[in-house]
């Protein structure tokens, strides 16, 4: 390309549209529109494509959110003004190819023969000496001489004033390679571009002009989707993805599109026999492949495969990738519990990804349960060093991110490993707004520190883009939550605090000491009260260690604070016990052992207690049993644009390397007799100057007529 297009010029009347193919076929318009592809690029790469419109919201507000959806920012590489952007690149390249193709195949079988003895003396290279031979005998001796070191060489014979015919021109040319590496490489431009738009979604979005098809916003099964948002079988270009369960098969892929999906019939069924799936020590997937039968839905024919991650299968020009896999619809037992006991536990099934199911919360409000997710390896890392600080493959730092939420800070001091901490589930509970939070809870204890006691986690968050945050519940003497449900159950009973306080005084203080009971009495039962919580004028629930950290700030004076909630922690520890032998007696239960275990599960219970105000669900779920189901995630594609790409990144680098590492050079040798000698004047020009260049020079020239470019000789 070039800004003025010396190229050959269309023979148009029009000057309109003679300045329209000039402005398309220049140079400036060209990167122009390659600047405004690369901004696109960028924006598509940081920019997460085809998200849900609500992450959206989520992460950047309502009004980026809508500034994405109008400019297609979510889905740039599918928008219109992208693919019309392409267009006119394919159309400016091929306009300037088309220009400038002629010259050059005029030039390539061009030496320049004609060129003038005076012009020769203007050339950089350049160098003259007197031979010893006629003219025409050195003409023919360095025309072989060039043609033998890989020259292309003409001669030419002129008149001289010594007369007719007696003088010769020798036109040499290499690397003329140079020159096809311009055609090569805008090639390149054209065929990667036009392979992009064939693979691209614009022929998907030419059938939906033309054929009527409109994207799917809704829910349901598959084969309940209306022939309106089908693509037929014969499509020549899709890429989708394909989601089969173990057991079963799938013959529709799913094409995500800005505004919704569309569903594209493949000519044959993916029945999936078995999937592999193996993992590191990390709990990262380290192979996972599937066994499949493609069965051919015109013939019957079945044919099997495996699938691997870089080795897909083929059939009918559709190729079969790996690409990951999900949840084939495992069924779950679930075990719901009131964390204020205001209900029996009560047990649940479902499967993940299923319909969601009602279920009361306080004030007999319905919930909506959404089964999300069902985890069978959970490998965390346990670090206590901030150098490896425990992140796990869901980049979920167990150690630092449950310490730094929901409740204070828990020193550790174990050792760097990783441990597979077992089953997890995830869910979501809706309420009648249709707000939700998410839920990831762990099916089986866990010890986060030497000598700490057994915890259940139980993670909460109410955005996708949010770290969850985690809920420790220490587990009873029968591994289970049951014990710190009763106990929170019971502190929020006021007729249950009076209780435990008066047995908290009868153990702390001598009987004959009325006065100090009594005063040991009202202090514990504030101090219970306090951690108990209360709903505040602004309508938010204060209470927990916060809340006894507010009182301590505005009654006790600075100086004495250290003394006084050493005093209060003490007597709140004391208070809590007696609860916890309140609950166990009226679970029949045989009473809590004064004993470092005891002490473990005391001082958990305590944070715990504190930071329960911050879970937002009345009710938690417990996965008792399960029964997985595993899928695989295959993305099918018929790409035929694939080959053109190919063969444009070939020509791209065929030409590159042309433009870059051949030069064009040209060598001129005029031969005159002159006082009874033959007179040469040779000359050299290049595309390119290089150091290489002059020694070339220096090397020919001496080499042709014994003369360096210096004047000095062999």
């Amino acid at each position: 390309m070039s800004d003025n297009t010396l190229g050959v010029s269309p023979p148009i009347r029009s000057q309109a549209v003679r300045a329209s193919v000039e402005l398309l076929s220049s140079m400036r318009f060209a990167i122009a529109l390659l600047t405004v592809i690369c901004i696109a690029s960028v924006i598509g790469t940081v920019l997460k494509q085809h998200e849900p419109a609500v992450n959206y919201v989520n992460q950047f507000g309502p009004f980026w959110a809508e500034v994405f959806a109008a400019l297609k920012l979510n889905a740039v590489y599918s928008a219109w003004w992208f693919l019309v952007i392409l267009a006119f690149l394919v159309t400016s390249t091929s306009l300037c190819i088309a220009r400038n193709t002629p010259k050059i195949i005029a030039d390539w079988g061009n030496y320049k023969e004609n060129i003038r003895e005076k012009n020769l003396g203007a050339f950089h290279h350049k160098a003259q000496a007197s031979l010893s031979g006629d003219s025409a005998s050195e003409a023919q001796r360095i025309g072989q001489m060039l043609a033998g070191g890989g020259w292309k060489v003409k001669l030419q014979q002129r008149d001289t004033p010594a007369g007719p015919g007696t003088g010769w021109m020798v036109a040499a040319k290499a690397g003329s390679a140079n020159k096809l590496g311009y055609i090569a490489a805008h090639s390149a431009i054209v065929l990667v571009c036009i392979g992009g738009l064939l693979d691209g979604d614009l022929i998907v979005r030419a059938q939906m002009w033309l054929n009527g098809k409109t994207t799917y916003n809704g829910g349901g099964l598959i084969s309940q989707v209306p022939a309106d948002h089908r693509l037929s079988a014969r499509n020549p270009t899709f890429r989708g993805n394909l989601v089969v369960a173990e057991g079963s098969r799938a013959g529709t892929a799913i094409l995500s599109q800005s505004d919704g999906i569309l569903l594209q019939e493949l000519p044959f069924n993916v029945e999936l026999k078995k999937f592999i799936v193996e993992y590191y020590s990390t709990g990262m997937p380290k192979l996972f492949a599937s066994d499949v039968v493609i069965h051919d839905k015109e013939t019957g024919a079945e044919v099997p495969a495996r699938i691997e991650v870089n080795h897909p299968a083929s059939y009918k020009g559709i190729e079969i990738y790996q690409s990951s896999f999900d949840d084939g619809g495992s069924s779950v037992t679930l075990q719901g519990k009131s964390l204020l006991g205001a209900a029996k536990p009560f047990e649940l099934k479902g499967t993940i990804g299923g319909a969601a199911q009602s279920v009361q919360g306080e004030e007999k409000q319905e919930l909506m349960l959404e089964l999300t997710a069902l985890r069978l390896i959970n490998v965390e890392n346990f670090a206590n060093d901030d150098a490896g600080a425990g992140v796990d493959v869901r980049k979920v730092d167990l150690r630092h991110s449950i310490d730094a939420r929901l409740g204070a800070a828990n020193k550790t001091v174990s050792t760097k490993e990783l441990r597979n901490v077992g089953p997890s589930i995830s869910y979501k509970l809706r309420d009648a707004s249709g707000q939700a939070f998410e839920y990831h809870n762990y099916m089986l204890p866990m010890v986060m520190e030497e000598g700490g006691a057994p915890i259940f986690l139980m993670g909460v968050r109410q955005n996708p883009i949010d770290p969850l945050r985690y809920l420790r519940v220490p587990a009873d003497t029968q591994d289970s939550t049951d014990g710190f449900l009763a106990m929170y159950a019971a502190l929020n009973d006021p007729a249950a605090r009076e209780q435990a306080v008066r047995r908290y005084v009868v153990r702390a203080v001598d009987s004959q000491r009325a006065d100090l009971a009594e005063q040991l009495t009202q202090s514990a039962a504030r101090a219970l009260t306090l951690f108990a919580g209360s709903v505040g004028d602004d309508g938010q629930r204060m209470g927990g260690l916060p809340a006894i950290a507010q009182f301590m700030e505005t009654n006790v004076p600075q100086a004495e604070r250290e003394r006084a909630s050493q005093v209060l922690i003490h007597i709140l520890s004391g208070t809590l016990f007696e609860l916890a032998q309140m609950t166990r007696e009226r679970a029949a239960l045989a009473p809590l052992e004064p004993n470092e275990q005891t002490q473990a599960f005391m001082s958990q219970a305590l944070r715990a207690l504190s930071d329960v105000q911050f879970y937002p669900a009345p009710l938690v779920f417990e996965l008792t049993d399960f029964k997985q189901v595993q899928a695989s995630v295959f993305e099918v594609a018929r790409a035929p644009g694939k080959n053109i790409v190919y063969l444009g990144c070939a020509f791209l680098i065929l030409g590159v390397f042309a433009m870059l590492y051949v030069r064009e050079r040209r060598i001129w040798v005029w031969l005159a007799p002159r006082d009874g000698q033959t007179h040469a004047t040779m000359a050299l020009s290049t595309n390119r100057k290089t150091m290489d260049g002059d020694v070339e020079f220096a090397q020919i020239s001496e080499k042709l007529i014994g003369v360096r470019p210096d004047g000095s000789t062999a």
